[in-house]
């Protein structure tokens, strides 16, 4: 019974996973910070913090908490910002 259900299951490319785990950044993030998704989506796009923190540091930041991850993503999003506009 053990190996029938571990036979249903349906195993996702690895890109696919880091996919969805970024979009769940986004619609926590958005929802932490009381915001529109495409409003947070667009700030994390313009200092890359999708492709260069959240996909390229995935091996660590999917072990985490959410509440954590969040935390650090919104971090990021805020330093980028502030050198941006220096």
């Amino acid at each position: 019974m053990k190996n029938l259900r571990l036979e249903k299951q349906i195993r996702l490319p690895l890109d696919e996973l880091k996919l969805a785990f970024a979009a769940s950044c986004v619609e926590g993030l958005a929802r932490k910070m009381g915001k529109p998704y495409g409003e947070v989506y667009e700030r994390m796009h313009i200092v890359e913090a999708i492709e260069n923190y959240i996909l390229k540091n995935y091996d660590t930041l999917h072990t985490e908490s959410l509440e954590y991850v969040l935390e650090d993503v919104e971090e990021y999003i805020v330093n980028k910002e502030r050198s941006l506009s220096c």
